[in-house]
C-alpha cells in the first residue's frame, strides 16, 4: 500500500481541506441573462433557409418518388435501400430546415415588435 506524506515545516499549522461553497449559477449579476436578439439579416437569412430547405427536399422525394431508372424501387416495385437513405435524409433536413426557419421567422416577428 502506498501512502504519500506531504512534507510540512516544523511549526506550521495543517487546515484540513475545507470543501468550497457552490458556484452561483444564474444570479449573478456580471451575467447576461437576457434573451439572445438576433440581427435582421441573420433572421431573414435563418427564415430563406428554412423556406429554401423545404422547397429543394419536396421537389427531391416528389422526383424520388417517380424514380423510373430503378435505384429507388426494384422490378416489382419495392423500395430499395437507396429510397429509404434518400427518404430519412429528406426527412431530417425536413424537421432541420422548419427549426431554422421557425428560429428566423421569431427573429423577424421580434424585430418588428421592437421597430
Amino acid at each position: 500500500m502506498n501512502v504519500q506524506v506531504a512534507a510540512v515545516a516544523p511549526g506550521a499549522e495543517v487546515r484540513p481541506a475545507v470543501p468550497s461553497p457552490p458556484r452561483e449559477r444564474f444570479d449573478r449579476p456580471d451575467r447576461d441573462t437576457e434573451r439572445m436578439k438576433l440581427s435582421r439579416p441573420v433572421s431573414w437569412f435563418l427564415l430563406a433557409f428554412g423556406v429554401w430547405s423545404w422547397f429543394i427536399w419536396i421537389t427531391f422525394v416528389k422526383n424520388l418518388w417517380k424514380d423510373g431508372s430503378g435505384l429507388a424501387f426494384d422490378d416489382a416495385d419495392n423500395p430499395t435501400g437507396y429510397f429509404w437513405v434518400h427518404l430519412t435524409l429528406a426527412v431530417v433536413s425536413f424537421v432541420l430546415g422548419t427549426v431554422v426557419g421557425v428560429i428566423g421567422f421569431r427573429g423577424v416577428r421580434a424585430l418588428r415588435r421592437t421597430s
